[in-house]
């Protein structure tokens, strides 16, 4: 958090402050048993504030069946709540309305308010909050920090804000400049104000309403920050992306469906066209809510085939990555950590079905003097040429792998010993017949190969049994010669042990 610039905030001299008249009301509000008449007196002194209230209360924005006359009437037909945030709405944005400077656009912040006051209300009765009125205050009051930010900072903050897309990026623009969002700073003003915490925490985390604690209000910000979105719907050139994100947070966040959605959009617009010209806010030219939904779900459409098209790149991007991840860099084959992972899977499927299963365990002979005679690009390039054979000679169901240096394996599922021991030998041979190129250099390699086998009755009881058994057969096949494949034959003690 950027205390220096919370300090000049603090500071400022021209800091937005709470009518008198709202002040008033307030205090009068907030006492044990109000005095609803003294309330009504404090109102009726100003009659711009009580004719712009009288109009509100008689619009179809409360549909109120009977004409209301007086504010005595207000405060007992609509609540002492409903008409204090009339008074604090009226009095705060006539007074904050007259503020100028050559910062951001006060045009696009005041109807991003009124809309965002009417989405919080129309939300707020449709979720079963009981408190629609702090709903509808809290969401215009949400983004003031703005206001002050611009009285603060003047020319600087209108070039931070200069060329954004949506009111959704202001936060991130304002926290990566300023490392502080105008939402804290809102909250800043409203604690100043003292207003209560239905008002105060919502304002201040509307932007991250997963960060309150308590349920109720947790509930209260998530609407707000929902009426936010959901005034972006009508103030962005491109409503596309905030439909989609009102769509997708009302469902996850507060159960709301596509279609429920779409016809408090349809609400929120009818309603703010009715109480902006009452706040003395030019909406500008608005288009109906099918237009904008059809522009908007086209974008969508091309947005949700990028979409697609991005998963499965990046889809095929992990897949990539995974197998690159199993795979050894100069054979080809599958590397130590996936044989031991997929072996384990083959061992198991074998146990379940009964199924026999062999392993080939393969060395070259003398590599070491390979890579001493010729170098270790030709021992290289020698354990390359292997790899191609031996991912040659498996089947779709076998599992080929660098087990560790010159050691290579072949794991054959679904195989008698006997066939195995035919594979085993095939490898042999091709191996023996495949030269060796590495430039001018030209050479011929032998393999030796062990082969352990496992089917019902076998002695071999674990998948590390079957390994130290193709790993006997392969020392018995290079201390017999080399070249040459050698069958692991259990004993009837290696069953005991």
């Amino acid at each position: 958090m950027n205390e220096q610039l919370l300090a000049r905030i603090k500071g400022c001299a021209t800091l937005p402050s709470l009518p008198a008249i709202a002040v008033q009301v307030l205090e009068l509000a907030q006492r044990d048993e109000a005095d609803m008449g003294e309330i009504a007196r404090v109102i009726s002194k100003d009659p711009a504030l009580t004719g712009k209230i009288l109009r509100t209360v008689n619009s179809s924005f409360y549909g109120r069946a009977q004409t209301i006359s007086t504010i005595s009437q207000s405060l007992v037909i609509l609540g002492l709540q409903s008409v204090k945030t009339l008074v604090l709405g009226f009095s705060l944005v006539s007074n904050l309305a007259k503020s100028k400077s050559k910062g951001f656009k006060h045009i696009d912040y005041w109807r991003h308010s009124m809309f965002g006051a009417t989405a919080a209300r129309v939300i707020a009765a449709k979720v079963g909050i009981v408190q629609q009125e702090e709903a509808f205050l809290a969401g215009l009051l949400a983004d003031i920090g703005m206001l002050v930010l611009d009285q603060v900072l003047e020319e600087e903050y209108g070039q931070l804000l200069e060329g954004y897309k949506s009111h959704d990026d202001v936060s991130r623009l304002e926290l990566a400049s300023l490392e502080v969002s105008h939402a804290e700073v809102s909250g800043l003003l409203a604690e100043q104000w003292k207003l209560p915490p239905i008002l105060r925490t919502p304002v201040t985390w509307h932007h991250n309403p997963e960060a309150v604690e308590d349920p109720a209000l947790r509930k209260m910000t998530e609407v707000i920050r929902l009426a936010s979105r959901c005034a972006d719907v009508f103030v962005d050139a491109d409503a596309a992306p905030a439909i989609a994100d009102v769509r997708a947070f009302g469902k996850s966040v507060l159960g709301l469906e596509s279609e429920v959605i779409d016809e408090l959009l349809g609400q929120i617009l009818t309603k703010t066209r009715e109480i902006a010209p009452l706040f003395e806010i030019n909406l500008g030219p608005t288009d109906t809510l099918e237009n904008i939904l059809k522009r908007a779900n086209e974008t969508l459409i091309q947005l949700t085939l990028q979409s697609q098209m991005q998963s499965h790149t990046l889809q095929e991007q992990n897949e990539k990555l995974k197998h690159q991840a199993l795979t050894d860099r100069l054979t080809g084959l599958a590397n130590r950590a996936a044989f031991e992972q997929e072996s384990q899977r083959l061992w198991d499927q074998a146990q379940a079905t009964g199924m026999p299963i062999v392993l080939l365990m393969i060395d070259l002979d003398k590599f070491k003097s390979i890579n001493d005679t010729y170098g270790h690009p030709t021992g290289d390039e020698t354990l390359r040429t292997v790899g191609k054979t031996l991912k040659m000679a498996a089947r779709a169901q076998d599992l080929a792998a660098r087990y560790g240096g010159e050691e290579l394996v072949l794991l054959l599922p679904d195989t008698p010993r006997e066939i195995g021991t035919v594979i085993a030998e095939t490898v042999r041979r091709a191996i023996e017949s495949k030269p060796i190129v590495n430039g001018d250099v030209q050479l011929k390699v032998t393999a030796s190969i062990g082969v352990a086998s496992w089917e019902k009755g076998s002695p071999l009881k674990t998948l590390a049994h079957i390994v130290k058994a193709a790993d006997l057969g392969l020392y018995n096949a290079k201390h017999s010669g080399r070249n040459r494949v050698k069958v692991f034959n259990p004993r009837p003690q290696i069953a005991a042990a």
